[in-house]
């Protein structure tokens, strides 16, 4: 585009948009645990669960549209961008946020159909979406000459091409005017908004922490928060690998629920573990060996590469400690039991993190993040077992489902 502060405008706009649907991904975990349990239930009984989430959908991304202006405003404080790129990041922001609607009941999309095992639908449906978000935002920008408002208008309308989609994917087997679209009653619509606000809880002190150790980070100096920044994509490759395992387990456990099967249950969670420690010792050995070739992917400031050799120890030990934190978390979401993953997170936060991180930053500064990040983590993965085991040891087969 000619200039850099399209680049960061359209980065910064992306980032703030994105943080804000992560957050509100309690959507797509709550829809897939309940989706996963009704399995096995009447097709007519499983589209009601969807039609409640989308009323709850629809409500969110209000109160989004609503309060735009504070998000953006607050986004740009944070990162303190320049004056044009902060232009660019609210003329993306103006349009982007328009497809909370559609971005959120997407979200809801998803979870229902990876509970209902459908998770190739899933695949091509939002590969379907991101090749119509980059020829549109091409078309826009070099077509038409949008600038970033055409990035933006091009992911805008791919989101809702999506929504279509998702509808016809969703309900292509019930006549729409035959549904029952009526408010959810009292008593649903409560349970419902429990089990999502506790998620939403667990994902606001998850991201307060990853939070902390980007603008912490940043005080040690422009070259710590480059790491900082590089070790973020690495976790989220390591995540995002880590949640195909995770949903596969949301989906088996939330099966086994509704069927009140409870060997079937912990077989679920028994393969689960398995493949997960497999694809975690995978992800070692390729930042073992692999090192230098996947940092230059990222950079080629030779200063930044030199000193994130001393980061490789964690970076290796990041997918074999955390593997166990996000299987867990798709057992629990296929259990639907919101509770005790707000619990859990809020003492690796309080008891996991922060103690780490203040006894080692003396001798370790910057790294001593991260060493409070794999104990945050190790934290959430054993307080997780540990509550899941204990249950299964003293429950019954009969109580177990109560």
């Amino acid at each position: 585009m000619g200039a850099s502060h399209f680049l960061a405008g359209a980065s910064i706009g992306s980032l703030i948009i994105t943080q804000l649907y992560w957050i509100c991904g309690f959507l797509k975990m709550s829809m897939t645990g309940i989706s996963a349990q009704n399995f096995h239930q009447p097709a007519h009984k499983k589209i009601q669960h969807l039609i409640t989430g989308i009323y709850f959908a629809f409500c969110v991304s209000l109160l989004l549209l609503a309060f735009q202006s504070l998000f953006i405003n607050a986004g740009l404080w944070f990162l303190s961008g320049s004056p044009l790129a902060a232009e660019s990041a609210i003329a993306y922001f103006g349009i982007r946020i328009w497809g909370a609607p559609a971005a959120l009941i997407n979200m809801l999309f998803i979870g229902w159909l990876i509970g209902q095992q459908k998770t190739a639908i899933v695949f091509f449906w939002q590969l379907s979406i991101n090749f119509a978000n980059i020829i549109l935002s091409l078309l826009f920008v070099y077509g038409f000459e949008l600038g970033v408002s055409g990035v933006a208008a091009g992911t805008l309308i791919a989101e809702y091409a999506g929504l279509v989609a998702g509808f016809y994917i969703c309900f292509n087997k019930h006549r729409m005017l035959d549904l029952d679209w009526a408010i959810p009653g009292v008593k649903e619509a409560k349970s419902f908004f429990s089990l999502n606000i506790n998620i939403l809880i667990r994902n606001l002190i998850l991201q307060a922490t990853l939070a902390f150790v980007s603008l912490v980070g940043a005080t040690y100096g422009v070259q710590a928060a480059a790491i900082n920044a590089l070790m973020m994509q690495f976790f989220a490759l390591i995540a995002l690998g880590l949640d195909g395992i995770a949903n596969a387990v949301e989906a088996m456990v939330g099966n086994a629920k509704g069927k009140k099967a409870r060997e079937e249950l912990l077989s679920a969670v028994t393969v689960g573990i398995v493949w997960s420690s497999v694809f975690a010792v995978f992800y070692s050995l390729l930042f073992f060996l692999f090192q230098d070739q996947l940092v230059h992917l990222f950079t080629d400031q030779q200063d930044i590469i030199n000193a994130f050799s001393n980061y490789l120890l964690i970076l290796i030990l990041l997918p074999l400690i955390s593997h166990m934190c996000f299987l867990f978390d798709g057992v629990y979401i296929g259990l639907t039991e919101a509770k005790t993953m707000r619990n859990t997170m809020f003492i690796s936060s309080v008891l996991g993190f922060l103690p780490v991180y203040y006894l080692c930053k003396s001798s370790f500064a910057n790294e001593a993040l991260w060493i409070a990040m794999l104990s945050f983590l190790a934290c959430r993965g054993i307080l997780l077992c540990a509550h899941f085991y204990y249950e299964k040891g003293k429950m019954s087969q009969s109580s177990m489902f109560h």
